[in-house]
């Protein structure tokens, strides 16, 4: 399997400009001065990507009180990710990577294994990006289901 180049602690995160769900554009430069939490997903609307964008939403009071904001990146076409929104009451920014550019340069796309098979695609992956832009935390290969969690006890939010 060909190893994608991966971001580690101490890297700077790679700048992006992305159009989001409801029409607007989200760079990474917007978000200077705020710590934040950059969440790759493979598809809007299906079952783990939608657990893991309600556990956010759900623990977005929380994750924003100790100072982060939560941005979810996937390659769906902003007029799905709007429905995801709605469907979903999704409460923070989901932005569009159609070309996978930026998930190719955070490392969260690339050959994986999916059900015995090795093929290309979105690896789950959760970065922690500190008020600098810098990389606080990578990981990759993550779960669906209770990742946020540990992710707020890792951050020491519990």
């Amino acid at each position: 399997m060909t190893e994608t180049a991966r971001l580690s602690a101490g890297d700077t995160a790679p700048e992006f400009s992305l159009p989001t769900d409801n029409g607007d554009r989200l760079t990474l430069k917007d978000l200077r001065g705020r710590k934040v939490v950059l969440y790759a997903y493979p598809a809007a609307m299906t079952p783990g990507c939608t657990t893991q964008a309600c556990d956010f939403r759900d623990s977005l009071g929380s994750l924003q009180a100790a100072g982060y904001e939560v941005v979810g990146i996937s390659p769906d076409v902003p007029a799905k990710l709007a429905k995801f929104r709605e469907r979903d009451a999704i409460t923070f920014p989901l932005v569009s990577d159609e070309d996978k550019s930026v998930l190719k340069a955070y490392g969260a796309y690339g050959e994986k294994n999916n059900y015995g098979k090795t093929v290309m695609g979105v690896i789950r992956s959760t970065f922690v990006i500190d008020e600098n832009g810098v990389v606080e935390r990578a990981l990759y290969n993550v779960k669906a289901t209770g990742h946020v969690a540990k992710l707020r006890r890792d951050l020491g939010i519990d």
